[in-house]
């Protein structure tokens, strides 16, 4: 099967001519970018639903810039309407998820753009919107059974690889390591911790001391349960992060930086200040922006060109952090989240 991969610095390229056309004001859950484009009666229109895990995770503010921007730039550049509706639940909610979806059919929706909770909860009711002739798109977590035409992401074994390779790295090849990754029902996660297993038996000096899960999700939790293993096993010299969690609060890494390495998953904002103080070596970075961008260039070149991608898994490359960069990536979060 053929993938395509994409960066997401490509996208930055993109984004001051799109958030030029965009715009920075946004209210409520329902908001478009249907105003930004010209009201040309005679013009196609295309209205796609972008719909996230949450409304408040940074990762996905960056996801709806970056729809917004690519809606924008192909209304100018196709001479059509490319309405992007944002419909989005406060907190994580696949119920919710699958209610928003049911309400953008019938509406008339021609595309959804979707983070998938929970596939079980979500394959029936995307494949009905397909069913109806719906375009949809999966992005940053898939439901492979529910019909959509395409998903577009981090291959998240490659991830957790690549993790454990930077680890080692920074680790000169010899180390023991502990692996922190939270729900061990979520797959993409176990993925990641397979990808890291994978990687580290190819480097002879690594040993994998244990995979630490915790639950739930939160950064609290992620940090008390690396302080506690820490505590308890002196001998571990490197952390394998395959989400970000513990680095969302401050001094999650009291007592662990000292005696070990850390490389994670996700440079958001509060992570690279991490990097920044030393106390992680390497981050690991996801399409944010592109999560967006991709997902409507996708959906659109399909409604206009009647045109498929190349496979139905479309795989984007990651960014690196580290302290020689983190100054730079940095940056891009201002424009993700229109803070310039």
């Amino acid at each position: 099967m053929r993938t395509y991969h994409f960066s997401i610095t490509a996208g930055s390229a993109l984004l001051a001519a799109g958030l030029t056309l965009i715009g920075c004001s946004r209210s409520g859950n329902d908001s478009g970018s249907g105003d930004a484009a010209s009201e040309n009666p005679g013009q196609p229109t295309y209205t796609i639903g972008v719909i996230a895990k949450s409304s408040a995770n940074p990762v996905f503010m960056a996801a709806r810039t970056g729809a917004e921007a690519a809606g924008a730039r192909l209304s100018d550049e196709l001479g059509v309407r490319v309405d992007v509706q944002w419909k989005t639940p406060p907190q994580e909610d696949a119920q919710l998820q699958a209610q928003y979806v049911e309400q953008l059919v019938a509406s008339g929706i021609d595309g959804i753009a979707i983070s998938v909770t929970d596939a079980n909860v979500l394959n029936a009711t995307l494949a009905s919107a397909v069913d109806k002739g719906v375009i949809v798109v999966t992005f940053d977590s898939d439901a492979p059974e529910s019909g959509r035409m395409a998903y577009y992401g981090v291959d998240d074994t490659a991830a957790g690889a690549e993790v454990m390779n930077q680890l080692a790295t920074v680790l000169g090849g010899e180390g023991t390591v502990a692996v922190l990754t939270g729900n061990p029902a979520a797959v993409n996660l176990s993925n990641r911790v397979r990808g890291v297993q994978q990687a580290a038996a190819g480097h002879e000096g690594i040993t994998i001391k244990d995979v630490y899960n915790f639950t739930p999700e939160t950064a609290t939790e992620a940090a008390a349960k690396m302080a506690q293993v820490q505590t308890a096993n002196p001998d571990i010299t490197g952390w394998a992060l395959v989400g970000g969690w513990p680095l969302y609060t401050d001094n999650a890494l009291d007592g662990i930086y000292t005696n070990a390495k850390v490389v994670s998953m996700d440079p958001l904002p509060l992570p690279l200040e991490y990097v920044k103080s030393g106390q992680v070596q390497v981050l690991v970075g996801q399409p944010y922006f592109g999560w967006g961008e991709k997902s409507v260039e996708m959906i659109v070149d399909k409604l206009h060109f009647d045109r498929s991608p190349e496979s139905e898994l479309v795989y984007a490359t990651f960014d690196i952090v580290t302290p020689e960069n983190v100054d730079a990536f940095g940056e891009n979060w201002k424009a993700w989240l229109g803070e310039d």
